[in-house]
């Protein structure tokens, strides 16, 4: 090893890595990773027109960005567990800010699906709070995990509240080139706020189930168990709720012909209620039942939806629609971390939950990309408000036989 590779340490090697300097460190990358990423479908129409492109086109980039972010979460997750989270942050922090930096250039389709496409989504599976909540659960004890996921979900809300109000500014002021270019620099501040978040491969054995298996041994046994598989599809809804929405909410909204201000204004009411929301599911996932919780949760997704055709369009609702799903938007992280953290433990957390993970944005592709196939198709985004309707029914209906308690451990096998 080099001597300028960086070297991971678990927190308690730091007298300086108290509890408040990891969640603190933890909550800024949360923000400054998900700020940037929240708003990138308010630039699908600049980009769209100024490439001359239809909008399916790039609901396809931004699809393959949630797509990759899935792909690469259980890989990123296995690196950090084994040999340690540093370099994740590092390798994660820098292809994020090159794939927003592609979606300036002129490039042809093919060509940004393939580099931004990947790099971005890639570089968000090693700095996203994913990985901060994996890190949370190593590093901090047991009695504190439920509420600094929490904390840590409200800041990645709170990073959409900061950047969708910025971001018709910016691009009103500079452009929207300069202003996405300005946004690809923000993931290099990262870097140096990852130390406190340094792990070993150490951190977390001993800890719950799961501890002193394999890689391979924990795998088999987590898809071999049945609550962890339905927590796995369960959480497929939560990705294509939040593409769609994330995606062609501030279009659908112009459609609907109103002013740019209110799709602004939406994206931040869904991060500041979002606070609200992951603060609110950390505090109950600590005292209540974690699979009821996501059932609620995504049953009073469903209704959301339904309001939309309940009521006439207007500005009013639009905003109190934005407000709603935002208390619900990413609540469904602390209780679905939870039942990961509980089922198997935390040696191999950030894995197992990037497996997870996994299939939510499994739900983002989806989410992202049919809605401009359907629009560009029938004119309009009603079938993607009716399949998130259906999803939430299943995803609600899908939790309730979920296990609530610890995998019986085999006996132990060699660690790799």
């Amino acid at each position: 090893m080099t001597a300028s590779a960086p070297s991971d340490r678990p927190a308690s090697d730091a007298a300086w890595r108290t509890p408040f300097v990891i969640v603190l460190c933890g909550c800024l990358i949360g923000l400054l990773s998900f700020g940037p990423r929240s708003v990138v479908g308010m630039f699908l129409m600049p980009i769209s027109t100024d490439n001359g492109w239809t909008r399916d086109i790039l609901s396809l980039t931004i699809a393959i960005q949630n797509l990759m972010w899935g792909v690469g979460q259980p890989f990123a997750g296995a690196v950090a567990d084994r040999f340690g989270t540093l370099r994740v942050f590092w390798a994660g922090a820098i292809m994020y800010g090159l794939g927003l930096a592609c979606m300036v250039l002129p490039l042809p389709p093919l060509a940004m699906h393939v580099l931004s496409g990947t790099l971005v989504g890639l570089g968000l599976a090693g700095v996203s709070f994913n990985l901060v909540l994996a890190c949370f659960a190593k590093l901090l004890p047991e009695s504190k995990r439920a509420q600094a996921m929490g904390l840590g979900t409200a800041a990645s809300s709170f990073g959409q509240f900061v950047f969708a109000p910025l971001t018709p500014f910016l691009v009103d002021l500079l452009g929207w080139k300069a202003a996405l270019l300005i946004f690809s620099c923000v993931p290099l501040v990262i870097i140096p706020l990852s130390f406190a978040l340094a792990t070993s491969p150490s951190s977390g054995q001993g800890q719950g189930t799961g501890a002193e298996m394999s890689i391979a041994a924990t795998l088999k046994q987590a898809f071999a168990h049945p609550s962890y598989v339905f927590l796995v599809i369960g959480f497929f809804t939560c990705g294509f709720q939040l593409a769609f929405i994330t995606t062609h909410y501030p279009t659908y909204l112009k459609d609907l012909n109103m002013p740019a201000w209110v799709a602004g204004s939406a994206l931040a009411l869904i991060g500041l209620f979002n606070i609200v929301g992951s603060l609110g599911a950390g505090w109950l996932a600590a005292r209540m039942s974690k699979r009821w919780l996501l059932a609620y949760i995504y049953f009073a997704r469903g209704a959301a939806v339904i309001l939309l055709f309940v009521f006439p369009p207007s500005t009013a609702l639009a905003l109190v629609f934005a407000a709603l799903m935002g208390l619900l938007w990413l609540s469904t992280v602390p209780p679905t971390s939870g039942l990961v953290a509980l089922m198997f433990g935390t040696r191999y957390m950030a894995m197992l939950y990037g497996f997870v993970f996994f299939s939510h944005q499994v739900g983002g592709f989806l989410g992202a990309w049919l809605g401009g196939v359907m629009y560009e198709r029938t004119g309009s985004y009603e079938v993607m408000w009716y399949l998130s309707i259906l999803f939430c029914i299943g995803s609600g209906l899908i939790n309730l036989p979920i296990k609530e308690r610890p995998v019986a451990q085999p006996a132990p096998v060699p660690a790799e």
